[in-house]
């Protein structure tokens, strides 16, 4: 007879609702476990407490004596002309002042106030007044729901009658009826909206009697919404109230000797229309606001048929830099421009191509009009810090790679569009390109002398004609995409590479050695934020990434293939790119670009007197040239590069489209922005009235158990989580590192059996010159000439970590609006279940020396931890590398390491304290002129060669740090 046992449930974990608030004085931050609380403070309010480093490892052939990072100084900067130290990489950017006297608050009247007049509230609702939501929970459930999960109508109602269950069975009411209901509750919101409108454009001109072009009886819609508004939106959202510069300002360094250059305000454009407005007495005291423009074709499937659109974006140069980089909806889609097409009888034709450009340049002027009375009289608008201020508006930079700045210069193609050179040799010196010129060479000369003599399309009127201060040629931003990136780089120097080998080696052995550059690039060691290629760079379709992340690591794969001045070449135009990328550029950096231009003219060209190229006359190279006045003009070119509007692409047109239904898809991808707006207004004006603080859930707590309640009693979280809490305000640090939360289990947990494992049976010894160091950090003997009776002894317990963090502040990087970047530097014996990973780093070993001399490289071979007379000690074991040379390469620019070995020829093993180590390091092989064995994978790279490049192009803190 059998006997049916029931089934036991296995234990499940409950829900944690622990609520953690920060605790610092007004800081508002909530944490769901106390450890992010601890490294929010640590980043965002103190300083982390700082240890004595380790020794250098004994017997070792180099002295080494790292000691914990750099910390940073504090600036204060006065208005106006602005005073902070020069950027390095132990200095972040400049402090800001407040807004110079010379931008006046005024009333709603346009009366000017004084300086030290409160600021009017920004609303009259109440902080608990959630209109149109009836409380947190519907606004936060609205925006997970639309914006972050971008759900599906049918799913919404799918999820509404689950949560609908717990109605019958507990009372609890679902936030909304339906999909429909949030949608409409949506659309109730009043902030951010700005209805979409429309308008027809259809050919006026004379049309032959027979055959006439279907093109010109077609209607042409263009969507669009008010600029006037847009802009008048983000000059009132608090979210930049902090990060928003009021007038043209000029920085310089700390000794007031230097000037240097990052937002956009900073640049002498703004400074010069500040002057050219100011001529005008009824300005005195406005505020200057740019309109910044961009606008790029994207394609949203590749699998349909009509599926281009023609996206318009707008912001302003009043915000920083980091903001409009950050995607905070500093850049706004403000319309959808018209993409005529015909038959391919016609689409060749000058007529259709003349229509196609003017369209153009009459819908951006017809969108724009409703700016133009506020360019020459001043209007009265809300800003976010509450106050009323005048202003006046200008069109400012475009953004717009090259196709589409042929057709705002209305120049023609292979001509420059801020230059009069001429195609054939684009490099030449000449006069800039602007409006007057053109003017009078237009009355001057005809078309087809406009044409062949000028690259001039002389029957065009570009839309700036119709506004004031506007000149198109000078309006043109520097592009690091389209024209450094994706042009130079990809198109130009690597498919020249390849051209090169080809040219002087056969077709077989070209393709062999076109396969190794391919193993060298697969075999790199993996970096956190690096790209890998398994295949090398043998894949069909280039992306943005794919581009960036090969010029990271295609340098040290070529050498040894290919001569010294195309290494040179490489060099040159790496350094160029890199230098033009930075957060903060000065007037040292301009003339360090200034020569890295020079030198990458000089060696490109070997691939001419080879016979590669038979021509330099290329635009995209060529606008190089003009970066340099662009800087001085823009300020960073990084706040301007197409990269913006190309990542606002997926948010703004593709994902849109495919939440729709494919069928008009135009209408329901406005109605998605315009949703997104209104969602993302809402939240800007909620955590204004300090409604958002902490999250729902300690929310509801407080509210049920009082506003003293903080913490939910639950059970703490023991897993290893990666994603740890972001923090996007400023920080004070200037790098830390930290051991993983949780230690590893099944990992030795004793000195000499780890040392076992490792396989270092002087393991203990270096605990013994490490605690002695740490106890002793005054002490000036000798460690290694003490007798052993000196050194303190553990025995004791010792916790294993696989991995560290490293915080540490990269402005040039992509990272958090304060410009704080993290990183994992791992040190495990099976990566994924799959390899060994020991990532290398850099220790600081002399702060006051620059760069990669006062730095040293080393590789961790474990992070662990102890107490010791009731300290805790954080530690890593590391293998040391020496420099090969006191100077970096000259072919590469990078300094050359080697694995450092001790008077008897074993490696130089040390224990050194974590917060010696500044972050993570990159190392890629010297490979050489040998072909590398098929069989070496990329986890074999740290142990199979003898010396290695400091790579200084794996990210921009990289290429600031090891110079």
């Amino acid at each position: 007879m059998l006997q049916f046992i029931p089934r036991t449930q296995p234990s499940r974990r409950d829900f944690s609702a622990l609520q953690v608030p920060c605790g610092y004085p007004g800081c508002k931050r909530m944490f769901k476990r106390r450890e992010g609380r601890t490294r929010h403070r640590m980043s965002a309010h103190v300083d982390p407490p700082r240890r004595s480093p380790s020794p250098p490892p004994p017997a070792s052939d180099k002295e080494r004596s790292p000691s914990p990072p750099r910390t940073e100084e504090s600036r204060l900067s006065p208005p106006l002309e602005r005073s902070s130290p020069p950027p390095s990489h132990s200095s972040p950017p400049p402090g800001r002042s407040s807004p110079p006297p010379e931008c006046w608050p005024c009333n709603v009247d346009g009366v000017f106030i004084p300086s030290d007049t409160p600021p009017i509230p920004l609303t009259d609702e109440t902080p608990g007044d959630w209109a149109p939501y009836r409380n947190r929970l519907e606004f936060e459930t609205a925006e997970f729901l639309f914006t972050r999960n971008q759900m599906p109508a049918s799913q919404i109602d799918t999820l509404i009658d689950l949560w609908g269950s717990s109605l019958i069975k507990h009372g609890d009411n679902p936030p909304f009826a339906d999909h429909k209901d949030l949608y409409e509750t949506i659309d109730n919101t009043p902030l951010g909206d700005v209805n979409w409108e429309s308008f027809s454009v259809q050919f006026t001109g004379e049309k032959p009697a027979d055959d006439v072009a279907p093109w010109m009886d077609d209607n042409y819609d263009v969507w669009f919404r008010d600029p006037h508004k847009v802009v008048r939106n983000m000059l009132a959202n608090p979210d930049y109230k902090d990060e928003m510069d009021y007038c043209p300002f000029r920085e310089f360094s700390s000794n007031g000797d230097e000037r240097q250059y990052q937002d956009f305000m900073s640049g002498d454009w703004a400074w010069e229309q500040a002057d050219i407005i100011a001529r005008d007495p009824t300005t005195h005291g406005s505020t200057f606001v740019p309109v910044i423009l961009g606008s790029d074709k994207t394609t949203v499937s590749v699998a349909t048929g009509s599926n281009e659109y023609y996206p318009l974006y707008a912001s302003i140069g009043n915000v920083r830099n980091n903001v409009r980089r950050a995607h905070r909806d500093a850049l706004s889609l403000i319309g959808f421009l018209a993409l005529p097409k015909t038959t391919k009888e016609h689409a060749s034709t000058p007529e259709f191509r003349k229509f196609r450009r003017q369209l153009f340049h009459s819908s951006l002027a017809r969108i724009l009009e409703r700016l133009k009375p506020a360019m020459t009289t001043p209007e009265v608008a809300r800003f976010g810090d509450g106050h009323y201020r005048r202003v006046i508006y200008g069109l400012g930079p475009y953004i717009a790679d090259y196709e589409e700045q042929v057709l705002l210069a209305c120049i023609v193609k292979n001509w420059c569009a801020r230059c009069l050179s001429r195609r054939e040799d684009l490099d030449e010196d000449s006069i800039c390109r602007c409006e007057e010129h053109t003017e009078a060479l237009l009355e001057e000369s005809t078309l087809g002398v406009l044409w062949d003599e000028y690259g001039i399309v002389g029957d065009l009127v570009p839309f700036t004609n119709d506004f004031p201060r506007a000149d198109i040629h000078q309006l043109l931003a520097p592009d690091l995409l389209h024209q450094l990136i994706k042009g130079v780089f990809k198109d130009h120097l690597v498919d020249w590479v390849e051209k090169y080998l080809k040219h002087v080696h056969s077709t077989v052995e070209a393709e062999r050695i076109m396969d190794d550059i391919d193993r060298r690039i697969a075999a790199v060691a993996p970096f956190s934020g690096l790209r890998r290629f398994p295949q090398g760079r043998g894949f069909k379709q280039w992306t943005e990434d794919d581009s960036k992340a090969l010029m990271k690591v295609y340098l040290p794969a070529i050498e040894g293939h290919v001569p010294s001045e195309v290494v040179r070449t490489f060099r040159a135009f790496l350094e160029f790119c890199y230098l033009v990328r930075r957060n903060i550029i000065t007037e040292e950096t301009l003339i360090q670009i200034q020569d890295a231009l020079d030198r990458f003219y000089r060696y490109r060209e070997v691939f001419r007197r080879v016979g590669v190229v038979f021509t330099f006359s290329l635009p995209r190279q060529h606008s190089m040239k003009h970066y340099p006045v662009l800087i001085r003009l823009f300020g960073a070119p990084n706040g301007l590069c197409s990269s913006i509007t190309e990542c606002k692409h997926i948010k703004a047109v593709k994902q849109p489209w495919r939440r729709s239904s494919r069928y008009h898809a135009l209408g329901q991808m406005l109605l998605t922005n315009q949703r997104l707006d209104k969602i993302a207004a809402a939240r800007a004006a909620f955590v204004s009235r300090g409604m958002l603080a902490g999250t729902c859930l300690a929310d509801a707590y407080r509210a049920q158990n009082g506003n003293d309640a903080a913490v939910l009693p639950t059970q703490q979280h023991g897993d290893d989580d990666d994603d740890d809490d972001v923090d996007h305000g400023p920080t004070r640090i200037e790098a830390h590192v930290e051991l993983a939360r949780t230690p590893r289990k099944k990992r030795p947990r004793e000195v000499t059996s780890l040392a076992h494992e490792l396989r270092i049976p002087t393991l203990p010894a270096l605990i013994r010159t490490f605690l002695f160091e740490q106890i002793h950090p005054n002490d000036s003997r000798d460690p290694y000439n003490l007798p052993a009776v000196a050194f303190p002894g553990y025995e004791g317990k010792i916790t294993v970590f696989h991995s560290a963090s490293s915080r540490f502040f990269a402005p040039s990087d992509l990272s958090g609006i304060g410009g704080m970047r993290k990183e994992h530097i791992r040190a495990c014996s099976k990566w994924r279940q799959e390899h060994a990973r020991y990532d290398c780093v850099f220790i600081n070993s002399n702060p006051d020396l620059p760069g990669m001399r006062g730095l040293e490289i080393a590789r961790v071979l474990c992070f662990f931890s102890f107490k010791y007379s009731g300290n805790y000690y954080p530690c890593a074991v590391v293998r040391w590398f020496d420099k090969v040379r006191n100077n970096p390469d000259e072919d590469t620019g990078m300094w050359m390491v080697r694995p450092a070995l001790n008077s008897d020829q074993t490696p130089a093993i040390s224990v050194i304290h974590v917060d010696a180590i500044y972050r993570a390091a990159h190392l890629i092989p010297i490979y050489g002129s040998e072909f590398i064995p098929r069989t070496l994978k990329f986890y074999h790279s740290y142990d199979a060669f003898r010396a290695y490049y400091v790579n200084k192009y794996a990210d921009h803190h990289s290429f600031e740090i090891a110079f």
